[in-house]
């Protein structure tokens, strides 16, 4: 069973559900990192010849194009992140069936390519979006990693379907990849992306994801750009999200050099093709 390596390519002020979150009109305005910091990535995985799944928000797709190709030609996944990094649950239906349909074309323009994978803003799919499956098997979508089966800041969504599986709705169905979490006494826990994958020391991350491999379940790992990178510019946010965004990011670019020496990969792409029959998605 191998892993799967995430990158949400979105810049340093896209922290979701802050007062000082700046509003997409203002975006231009400000200092950009995400080509240096993906950059760097791409770097990383070209080290460990590591073939990863790219998640572009849409307007980082629209103002550098030229990363989404590069990381094309380098052999990683190209997948949607949505437009303007909005919850969810803050959009209507229609609002956001618009969006995911807007960042479709657009990666679609850019790479020639159909786009089949999502992940929503914030893992921000909820009990109170049902219309969430719907609308992307409408928009085109045939996965999705959008599903936090545990509590969590922007809702998180209960299930006790922990791995891999299809979801089916009226008008059809796609394959859902829950982000990976393992119980710990009873309870469901992330070790592997974002704020937890850096606030835990490597060991236990190493022999957490090894017990899920043992459960057949491939550990998705992910991470943002700007958890490389120590210096780009803080929002102003309160002591609990500060800790929350910014712990231990001087220890991020390590972990994922030694996740990506010690663990087998593929794309979510991959997988869906070497598993698509066994999900009766043929």
């Amino acid at each position: 069973m191998k892993c799967i390596f995430t990158v949400d390519v979105e810049d340093w002020f896209h922290i979701l559900d802050l007062p000082s979150t700046p509003g997409v009109a203002d975006w231009n305005t400000l200092e950009s990192h995400v080509e240096k910091n993906f950059n760097r990535l791409l770097e990383i995985f070209d080290k460990y010849n590591v073939h990863v799944t790219c998640f572009f928000l849409g307007w980082v797709a629209e103002k550098f194009p030229h990363l989404v190709s590069e990381a094309q030609n380098k052999g990683h996944e190209i997948a949607s992140h949505g437009y303007a990094h909005e919850l969810v649950y803050s959009q209507t239906e229609q609002e956001f069936f618009d969006d995911a349909v807007r960042v479709k074309e657009i990666l679609e323009n850019i790479t020639g390519n159909e786009i089949t994978g999502y992940r929503s803003s914030g893992f921000s799919v909820t009990e109170e979006t049902p219309w969430f499956f719907d609308k992307l098997i409408a928009a085109g979508y045939r996965y999705d990693s959008s599903v936090f089966p545990a509590n969590r800041g922007h809702g998180g969504l209960q299930t006790d379907k922990k791995a891999p599986h299809v979801v089916e709705r009226k008008h059809g169905k796609l394959l859902e990849f829950p982000i990976t979490v393992k119980d710990v006494f009873g309870k469901p826990v992330c070790f592997f992306g974002g704020g937890y994958l850096r606030f835990f020391p490597y060991p236990v991350i190493k022999r957490m994801a090894g017990k899920v491999l043992q459960e057949e379940r491939p550990v998705i790992f992910y991470i943002h750009p700007r958890e490389i990178d120590t210096q780009h510019p803080r929002l102003p946010m309160n002591i609990k999200r500060r800790f929350k965004s910014y712990v231990n990011i001087s220890t991020t670019e390590s972990k994922i050099n030694r996740i990506l020496e010690d663990f087998e990969f593929t794309t979510f792409a991959g997988y869906f093709r070497d598993k698509s029959a066994d999900f009766g998605l043929v």
